[in-house]
């Protein structure tokens, strides 16, 4: 997403990381495999589920298919 190891650059993709970790990942996974789906699980969660303040409360899917 940037072009250097700044992450001030790179706010959109540390912000999205920190709501996984904080929000979304709370437990440890016993293994690689349910580590993914894990990650799988929330990245659905955060797209179609979870109202974002800067999209006026509408998930991104819901932005997205707007188009």
């Amino acid at each position: 997403m940037t072009d250097g190891n700044d992450c001030y650059q790179n706010a959109l993709a540390e912000r999205v990381n920190g709501i996984l970790k904080m929000e979304l990942l709370l437990k440890k996974p016993k293994d690689l495999k349910e580590a993914r789906t894990m990650v799988a699980e929330s990245v659905d969660i955060y797209n179609q589920m979870r109202p974002h303040t800067a999209l006026k409360y509408k998930t991104p899917d819901e932005v997205h298919r707007a188009f």
